[in-house]
């Protein structure tokens, strides 16, 4: 499920145009996230494909840096906890598997979160969309964890337009929309994209700029919805992709394009309000494509290997990119190794805060400003990608090398998925969409002194972000890898698309990397997993998902006069039925008087 974030970080400089509204920045820079669900790795146009134009995700990407040796945890529940902790998810218990929708568990009350750090500096903080980090109890809601405000949904999918939630493997259904901790009715119809991306605007319309705004947008696009119907996108969006076969990636595709126009909506918001010159962006997925299987929306994460939910590279190299305009070098392809993890130290000393509030704090992230902005090595030489005992694989990358033991789905997810996006009835790509594009034109008008971005830098720095794997070598039968037999080992810099296992050539290189796991595996805690509990169940809250269990322990503590859900539902009837009837004795009585005085 997981994390394509978008990251809006706002900083020092002070540009502003005539056109604008006018404003008092705060010296420190606002930060901005935006998440995208379950984005493929090959599904935007900056990494080479041709099929989805993402021409503001691209605005964003080749004015700033694009990040292509970022990874994410392989799963939507992990990959947000390890964005807003620093720590790696086997270091919270949130390693396997997701958060189920009626499971009595959250991100550990114990962790302190992003937000948490940044509100304590004086930022407002704001959570738009998903949040998937446990609403059992009320103080796991993202209001109790740090957000000042949140509009979305808790679980880790709805419907676009309905906003319920249908759990995994439960026929349960409820409605799942909320303003902080009240259910909130009033969107119901309207597509979730715009939804959300109306609600960040807004937020932005209305913010005080003497304070720094922190706001972490998490969106819906392109997880699928709910099992029943789940690829949903506007019929007018829908429409520009009839050259695409498949109508399942037909609709993808005009999904991740509603996600594509919310990030030029949210750029241009922040432009109007003379904010976006403060700012620092990044964009990114919190996991690859489930390209089929559970939650399939065919995404494709071509030509890595894998998908959602695996430790192939199509599941754990995310997309992303980052802008802002102070950067010193920008417009290129950064290669520095980087974890989901290293974003909340990386933030911090973005925004020039003091980083001693993080020393003693057990992270797993480093501090990756340094490296990006002077295009400096990383202080990062290894990535755990995951330790799960319940499943038993884990996988480890360290300096040129891979080490995966075991796999996911008893192997189901090992191969190569998705579509190249460069077939001959894919358009071409054109890069003057990209510079026109509502990021690209909010992007260059605050760009001077330097030269704007051209079509020909476009071109180089999009062949430059490509990975090109070569043909599988002749006699690769020999090379051929099953984890589920042997342990694997990749020369991941050469062959980033997994092609040749030399584990068994390399085997003293095999052997290091299975010690590094063993000391990532001594520190590890056990997943914090716990069965479904019935009493979650929508049905007994008027159809909606609430925090079940501070709901119950309301009514178990009530005084004994008080009537119980069931009860009170029954009254409330009861009394609707009555106003209702006195409301048609009045109608009655008012008629009649009227045909009284006309007579």
């Amino acid at each position: 499920m997981r994390f394509v974030l978008l990251l809006i970080l706002i900083v020092t400089s002070r540009g502003s145009n005539a056109s604008d509204i006018e404003a008092a920045p705060s010296s420190k820079p606002n930060i901005i996230v935006i998440l995208a669900d379950d984005l493929g790795w090959n599904d935007v146009g900056f990494h080479g494909g041709n099929q989805i134009p993402t021409p503001n995700i691209d605005a964003l990407a080749f004015n700033g840096l694009i990040l292509n040796n970022h990874y994410v945890p392989a799963l939507c529940t992990p990959s947000r906890a390890a964005f807003l902790t620093g720590k790696h998810p086997v270091h919270t218990g949130m390693q396997h598997l997701v958060l189920l929708e009626n499971e009595p568990r959250g991100l550990p009350l114990s962790e302190r979160l992003m937000p948490e750090y940044l509100r304590d500096e004086g930022y407002v903080t704001r959570a738009i969309g998903k949040w998937h980090l446990g609403f059992f109890k009320n103080e796991y809601l993202p209001t109790n964890r740090g957000f000042d405000s949140h509009y979305g949904y808790w679980n880790g999918y709805q419907d676009y337009y309905s906003h319920e939630t249908q759990a995994t493997f439960e026929s349960l259904r409820g409605y799942d929309m909320h303003r902080d901790l009240n259910t909130d009715w009033s969107s119901v119809g309207e597509y979730s994209t715009r939804v959300f991306t109306r609600e960040a605007v807004r937020q932005i319309r209305d913010h005080d700029t003497k304070k720094p705004l922190f706001m972490y947008m998490a969106h819906l696009a392109p997880h699928t919805g709910n099992p029943d119907t789940p690829f949903q996108a506007p019929n007018e969006t829908l429409a520009r992709f009839a050259y695409i076969g498949d109508p399942d990636r037909r609709m993808y595709a005009a999904m991740v394009t509603e996600l594509d126009d919310s990030v030029g909506e949210i750029i241009q918001a922040l432009r109007k309000r003379s904010m976006l010159s403060n700012s620092i962006v990044l964009f990114l997925s919190d996991n690859g494509a489930p390209t089929y299987g559970i939650h399939s929306n065919r995404g494709s994460n071509w030509p890595l290997r894998g998908m959602k939910q695996s430790p192939w590279e199509g599941g754990v190299r995310g997309v992303a990119a980052m802008w802002a305009p102070w950067l010193n070098q920008t417009r290129r392809v950064a290669t520095q190794l980087m974890h989901m993890t290293d974003w909340l130290p990386t933030l911090i000393s973005a925004a020039g805060l003091d980083p001693s509030v993080l020393r003693d704090k057990g992270l797993d992230g480093y501090d990756l400003w340094p490296a990006l902005n002077l295009n400096t090595t990383s202080p990062r030489n290894e990535v755990l990608h995951n330790i799960d005992e319940v499943d038993q694989y884990a996988a480890l990358t360290k300096g040129d090398w891979k080490y995966i033991t075991g796999t996911t789905q008893n192997g189901r997810v090992d191969s190569w998925y998705g579509e190249s996006s460069r077939g001959y009835s894919d358009p071409d790509y054109d890069a003057s969409v990209v510079l026109k594009s509502k990021a690209g034109s909010a992007i260059s008008s605050i760009s001077a002194p330097r030269p704007r971005l051209s079509a020909i830098e476009v071109m180089e720095i999009r062949e430059q972000a490509e990975i090109k794997c070569e043909k599988r070598p002749s006699g690769a039968a020999n090379f051929r890898c099953n984890p589920l037999v042997s342990p694997c080992l990749f020369n991941i810099m050469a062959d980033p698309c997994e092609l040749v296992d030399l584990s068994a050539v390399r085997p003293l290189v095999a052997m290091s990397l299975s010690q590094a796991l063993e000391r990532w595996r001594r520190t590890a805690v056990p997943a914090a997993n716990v069965p479904v509990d019935s009493a979650g169940n929508p049905k007994f809250y008027n159809n909606t998902w609430v925090p079940w269990m501070d709901v119950q322990r309301q009514i178990i503590n009530a005084p004994s006069n008080v009537p119980d859900l069931t009860t009170l539902a029954a009254i409330l009837g009861g009394v609707s039925v009555g106003l209702l009837a006195l409301a048609a004795v009045i109608t009655k009585m008012y008629l009649d008087r009227k045909k009284c005085d006309k007579n």
